[in-house]
């Protein structure tokens, strides 16, 4: 898998975590561990996105 691939797979991660943290959070009784760890998910990708594109 070439980087711009990698890059691209993870954008699309990052993007599907974005949309379950705002569904959870748009639903009654929310799991705020479940939110938390989402976030917590989604900052990684970030973090590991930011340190390719740099890299590349």
């Amino acid at each position: 898998m070439s980087l711009s691939s990698h890059l691209e797979e993870l954008k699309k991660k990052h993007q599907h975590l974005s949309e379950k943290v705002e569904t959870a959070q748009r639903q009654p009784g929310i799991d705020e561990l479940r939110i938390t760890d989402l976030k917590k998910q989604k900052l990684r990708l970030k973090e590991e996105i930011a340190r390719l594109s740099t890299s590349a």
